[in-house]
């Protein structure tokens, strides 16, 4: 449930009688110079809301990544000015955009260098493109590619959401507010069509092997009504849509340690060179320098018994 206290901000409210299981996993280094908890949100949400997590870092340095092209967009609410960020595109460095705190990213087409200061705590919810939609209530196709403040988006909301997490006690409180801020922000907002989630989801399974022809005749769409409403909804058409779908299969491959020559044939590319061309467009990295990369990132996470990111890639600094 949620109730609104004075002042328009949020708090949650657990059902009487009982109360949620601890559900958040948490991860800490040796040093406790950074920590997160990382949740799934409530079953009713999940077809919607992809996961929770929650951070905390003063690692005293600046940290530098790769973020990956997604089909998904992020929501990060920071709870202090502390974290500044600075991203710009493999194949353009000049081309930065500079960022204090809080932040939302559109599906992405292609990926992101990310610098920060190496502070920050704060909030990131993954959403559905087609719940963004909804929560957000702008066109997807504004966001695309994009990485804006949230204030420019949720108005005052995001600044009320980021204040109400921000003065809870621990993370299981934290996770139930935005459980029970998403549902409110979903049940209000224009609905999304069951039909552009069920496009989407089938080229995330076909993995690229399904037509764009087909996929319009399943849903019974003509293909421009199709695309139209991709655009509208995810952000990219179709076949924008499925070839992101297609290289972050290739880089999952990649980082569980398939050979460039064998993730080529598994996911339908042409041959190795055509998997270079797309690796090169899409982070400016060949797969044998991205699998490089991988297994340093998979080193790391070892060493600190955490789970590996497979969003992102640490990069040396």
């Amino acid at each position: 449930m949620i109730d609104r206290d004075r002042g328009s901000s949020w708090r949650a409210t657990r059902p009487r009688g009982g109360g949620s299981a601890v559900r958040a996993r948490y991860f800490a280094c040796p040093a406790r110079t950074w920590g997160f908890a990382v949740a799934r949100p409530d079953p009713r949400l999940r077809h919607a809301v992809h996961s929770y997590r929650g951070f905390r870092k003063r690692v005293g340095r600046p940290r530098r990544w790769l973020g990956f092209p997604a089909t998904v967009v992020t929501l990060v609410l920071e709870f202090d000015a502390g974290r500044h960020l600075s991203l710009h595109r493999p194949t353009d460095p000049t081309g930065g955009t500079a960022f204090m705190s809080s932040l939302i990213t559109g599906v992405t087409p292609t990926a992101w260098i990310c610098e920060d200061s190496g502070t920050g705590h704060g909030v990131e919810v993954v959403l559905a493109p087609w719940a963004a939609f909804t929560v957000f209530g702008v066109d997807m196709h504004d966001l695309a590619g994009a990485v804006v403040d949230p204030s420019d988006v949720l108005g005052v909301r995001a600044h009320q959401l980021a204040g109400a997490l921000a003065a809870l006690p621990g993370w299981e409180q934290r996770f139930d507010l935005l459980d029970a801020v998403l549902a409110e922000w979903i049940g209000h907002g224009r609905a999304w069509s069951p039909r552009v989630e069920w496009a989407y989801e089938a080229l995330r399974r076909s993995r690229s092997t399904l037509t764009i022809g087909r996929l319009a005749e399943a849903v019974g769409w003509s293909r421009r009504r199709l695309e139209y409403r991709f655009q509208e909804q995810v952000g990219l058409a179709p076949k924008a849509t499925a070839r992101v779908f297609r290289f972050r299969h290739a880089a999952r491959l990649l980082t569980d340690g398939w050979t460039p020559i064998r993730t080529a044939a598994a996911c339908g590319f042409s041959d190795q060179a055509h998997l270079t061309r797309e690796f090169k467009h899409f982070t400016d990295l060949t797969p044998t320098a991205f699998r490089a990369h991988s297994r340093a990132a998979d080193a790391l996470a070892a060493a600190v018994h955490t789970p590996r990111d497979t969003r992102t890639l640490a990069l040396a600094t």
